[in-house]
């Protein structure tokens, strides 16, 4: 099964870089494209939320590791540290972003590496977390003013926090945050050598073309929904059918498409609430990268209790 996942996302690292490349040349030819903030909520929504529906699966599996026979302790659980995170936002905005970047740096980077390499050192996953925080750093390298916009549009007003975002920019450190996640590349290519890992460069260049041409928001979008949620999405379809992939995307897809409606619905209702204080845009931004936050803390926690006691 490791093997047959590991074929699958090499494949899909191919596919994808020759894609962004392909749909770079052409926005550069045509110059005229508009891809709209609901159509990037629309995605994240069908495809980005999917990956992570089958965590009630994985919740009942966890439940039984610790002998817990009541499914409603995982429900209302999942759901409160979803709510946590959601009003420690609202209360501590620029706190809670930072947090929130640092996680899903390393959760980004080791999702996307991990099916290459079979070392679980702390030095592998510091590595993890490096390579991911280029998902962070492109857009503020190549979008500054663009990315602080959106800060402030996540209810950010802390001026200690632009300030730092200041002094990163003109003092070049994001440039060396930059350099080294490319390093973290090359030890992890280097890693227990084989050609085939020449992929992790693959998804190095893909981050950069894509924030370097399209805006932060659709860089995202493009990158979580095409790149590490149906990366994550095919690893839970093989495990639900290592026979058979086309069997395990449809068992997936029946598994996960309640959850996947439910957060959608949810999503909608939020919507329609905030539309009522902000413009659409600025709704759809909060509802985007608040409610990913929300989901994103309680989905690498499970994975992470189901790890440790796993091994």
């Amino acid at each position: 099964m490791i093997n047959k996942i590991r074929k699958i996302n090499l494949n899909h690292s191919f596919i994808f870089f020759f894609v962004v490349n392909l749909f770079c040349i052409l926005l550069f030819k045509f110059n005229n494209l508009n891809i709209s903030s609901i159509l990037c909520l629309l995605l994240i929504l069908i495809i980005g939320v999917s990956h992570g529906s089958l965590d009630h699966i994985k919740g009942k599996k966890l439940l039984r590791l610790f002998n817990i026979k009541s499914t409603y302790i995982f429900y209302i659980t999942y759901i409160l540290i979803a709510v946590i995170v959601i009003l420690t936002w609202i209360i501590l905005p620029s706190i809670t972003l930072i947090v929130f970047l640092m996680i899903a740096s390393y959760h980004f980077g080791k999702e996307d590496t991990q099916f290459l390499i079979i070392d679980r050192s702390y030095f592998i996953q510091i590595l993890y977390f490096f390579k991911g925080f280029l998902i962070i750093l492109a857009p503020l390298y190549f979008h500054f003013q663009e990315t602080i916009a959106i800060f402030k549009l996540l209810l950010i007003d802390n001026e200690t926090f632009y300030s730092s975002l200041n002094f990163i920019e003109t003092n070049n450190v994001i440039q060396i945050g930059i350099f080294c996640s490319t390093l973290s590349s090359i030890f992890l290519f280097l890693k227990n050598f084989e050609i085939k890992k020449f992929v992790v460069f693959l998804d190095y260049f893909s981050i950069l073309i894509l924030n370097y041409y399209l805006s932060p928001l659709i860089a995202f979008t493009a990158y979580f929904c095409f790149l590490h949620s149906i990366r994550h999405s095919i690893s839970l379809a093989i495990e639900l059918d290592p026979n058979s992939i086309v069997n395990g995307f449809k068992l997936f897809l029946k598994k996960a498409l309640p959850l996947t409606i439910l957060t959608a619905i949810f999503s909608f209702i939020a919507l329609y609430l905030l539309n009522n204080s902000y413009n659409l845009d600025s709704a759809i931004l909060k509802i985007i990268f608040i409610g990913l936050a929300s989901l994103t803390f309680p989905h690498i926690l499970l994975e992470y209790f189901l790890e440790k006691n796993e091994t």
